[in-house]
């Protein structure tokens, strides 16, 4: 959530700059804002609304030349979505100016203190405070402003991500984080700050991504000077090149990066396995867990942190790994686990699942794992995030870049990367056969191609979905490996359709939601022929008797459920542990649908964020 994007070199700062806040839309905001220095001025133009709506006021209003510029796309925490609260700040001199990503938590005992010293605030923001307590350790302490920002920083509690800048000293910008991601492109006489690379992968492939705690100064045509907030102790940044590349970022045809993104799935589950999988040979190479086996296959407990469609994937994972490995595994709400003082043990691993690798409560479980001994592993998407710091060892999908609010292709690749570990484990063990462990990796091999099958019903589900775009609510039901699919695919539906849908094991119906069934009430059941299938079909008749609507997900060539169900939609066969794989794909295409028709922003859905960043 909120974005930032900086810019001091030779170009013309502007264009740079609002490029970069069109790439970071993605992270979900309500209002946007840039600070350019003209040379002599330091403009600001920040308005409520889309980036769109801000280039439209900024041209309108200000001159836009300058070789130096920040720019924000906010997500309201202090303070409603307004002009107002939107960043940049000013200080109350006008001198400095900041953008700001996180929350302050004491920014009310902050700003009291500062009333009493003569500071006015414009704003409710926790931001405003922030830039002048700045301002006030520079002229009280008659510092600089890169020994301002640490000794105001050392006086705060709370999350963030900064850029500040002072036009008395036009030449350089500081920065700083401590929860919340930035990045520092490094050019020929020229950097770029962003809270990802995308705003800056065309100009540049080598970046430094600033650790937690640390904070740097940026001055034109010099080295950058990263040191650590608390202790002022000089740090010798890593550059690292980046992987990344513009196309990958680019819609590349399609009318919404989700679409794109649910098509790239084929190449994203190869690319996920490829190098680790090698069928032929029966094995399975993957270094974090290759480095580390003896301690991961003897864990007396898995434990899986996660939040919303990765919480999904780690519920897949904890039915893999007990089926498989035969180790004990509990799914935690990331968010949940950290504030409830759980029993963790030095034998126990931890997996964090994220997209971003950025998540600021799948961060804190981590930490608050690793102080109690248990080795923590991350399954992330971002080369060179947070988590794939913190962790002790750890996987990337190699998913390539998601710019979809809606998850989509992390989280098959999620649970491709797990279902690899699973079957690591499990062989190591000896809990599978080698004729198995062979028959799963073949599988997982035709799982692309099967993927792609899936999506040829994609005019079918269109057709569907035009039936259902107006319910009101839905239900979703699955078992077994299919239960988090259901509650997977409900999770889509709501967050980009705004229609009220739920997911629930298919034999819990009776227990409560089979009172909502009537003939307005669409049910999409998962009913593949692996697993419970006589079960589900027993639950989709009780469904029938109460004439509710049932969308049926089936495999190829099912004719008993297809005489029950309203509509049905094919999916090839694969075994029972990987149809989570291929029955997830429809259901994506459904809210998709059904989300375009209805006229809603697919790719960002309001009040969401692609990174959750703050709690």
């Amino acid at each position: 959530m909120c974005g930032i994007v900086g810019y001091i070199g030779h170009r013309d700062a502007y264009p740079v700059v609002l490029k970069g806040l069109q790439r970071l839309e993605y992270r979900g905001y309500d209002s946007a804002g840039i600070a350019i220095y003209d040379g002599e001025e330091l403009k600001l133009c920040k308005t409520q609304g889309k980036v769109a709506d801000l280039k439209e006021k900024l041209e309108n209003t200000i001159t836009t030349h300058g070789n130096v510029a920040i720019g924000h796309t906010r997500w309201a925490t202090h303070g409603v979505p307004n002009d107002v609260n939107s960043h940049p700040h000013y200080s109350n001199s006008g001198d400095l100016v900041i953008i700001h990503n996180g929350i302050i938590e004491n920014y009310d005992a902050l700003k009291k203190e500062l009333q009493t010293r003569g500071y006015t605030f414009k704003s409710d923001t926790d931001t405003e405070v922030l830039v002048n307590l700045i301002e006030d350790v520079i002229l009280k302490e008659n510092v600089k402003l890169g020994k301002a920002v640490q000794i105001a920083l050392n006086q705060t509690i709370g999350a963030y991500a900064i850029a500040v800048y002072n036009k008395s000293k036009p030449d350089e910008i500081v920065v700083a984080r401590l929860g919340s991601p930035l990045a520092i492109g490094v050019g020929e006489d020229e950097f770029f700050i962003a809270s990802d690379a995308s705003p800056f992968i065309e100009f540049t492939k080598n970046a430094i991504y600033l650790e937690d705690g640390e904070m740097a100064v940026i001055r034109r045509n010099k080295e950058v000077k990263v040191r650590k907030i608390q202790d002022d102790t000089l740090v010798d940044p890593y550059l690292q090149e980046l992987q990344l590349n513009l196309e990958q970022i680019e819609k590349g045809g399609y009318d919404h990066f989700m679409l794109k993104e649910i098509h790239e799935q084929p190449t994203a589950i190869k690319d996920t396995y490829r190098g680790r999988m090698l069928p032929d040979e029966g094995l399975i190479r993957m270094a974090g867990v290759d480095d580390n086996l003896e301690r991961i296959a003897n864990a007396k407990r898995i434990l899986i942190v996660a939040c919303g469609t990765s919480w999904h994937a780690g519920l897949v994972a904890e039915y893999i790994f007990e089926e498989l490995a035969r180790i004990p595994v509990e799914v935690e709400y990331a968010s949940e686990f950290r504030y409830r003082n759980p029993i963790i043990s030095e034998k126990d691993v931890i997996i964090a699942i994220s997209q971003s690798g950025e998540t600021a409560d799948t961060m804190a479980a981590i930490k608050l794992a690793k102080e109690k001994g248990a080795f923590a592993f991350g399954v992330c998407n971002v080369v060179g995030s947070s988590i794939s710091r913190e962790t002790n060892a750890g996987a990337y999908t190699h998913a390539g870049p998601e710019i979809g609010v809606a998850s989509t292709k992390a989280f098959t690749t999620q649970i491709t990367v797990l279902t690899l570990m699973a079957l690591k484990l499990a062989k190591h063990n000896g809990t599978i056969s080698n004729t198995d462990f062979r028959t799963y990796l073949q599988e997982l091999e035709l799982v692309p191609g099967k993927i792609e099958k899936a999506l040829e019903a994609d005019e079918h589900i269109k057709y569907i979905s035009d039936i259902y775009k107006d319910a009101r609510n839905c239900l979703y039901l699955g078992r077994g490996f299919n239960f988090p699919v259901a509650l997977e695919g409900a999770l889509k539906l709501k967050e980009i359709s705004y229609i009220h849908a739920e997911g629930y094991p298919a034999a819990e119906m009776k227990h409560g939601p089979i009172a909502l069934i009537d003939e307005e009430m669409p049910v999409v059941v998962i009913a593949t022929k692996k697993g419970h299938y006589e079960k589900v079909v027993s639950n989709i008749q009780e469904i029938k008797s109460r004439k509710g609507k049932i969308i049926a997900i089936v495999t190829e060539g099912d004719t008993e459920v297809r005489e029950l169900a309203d509509h049905v939609i094919e999916v090839p066969e694969t075994i029972e542990p990987l149809t989570p794989l291929v029955t997830t794909i429809p259901l994506q295409l459904l809210s998709y649908h059904i989300a375009v028709m209805l006229g809603k922003n697919v790719d960002q859905p309001r009040n969401l964020a692609k990174s959750v960043t703050v709690e």
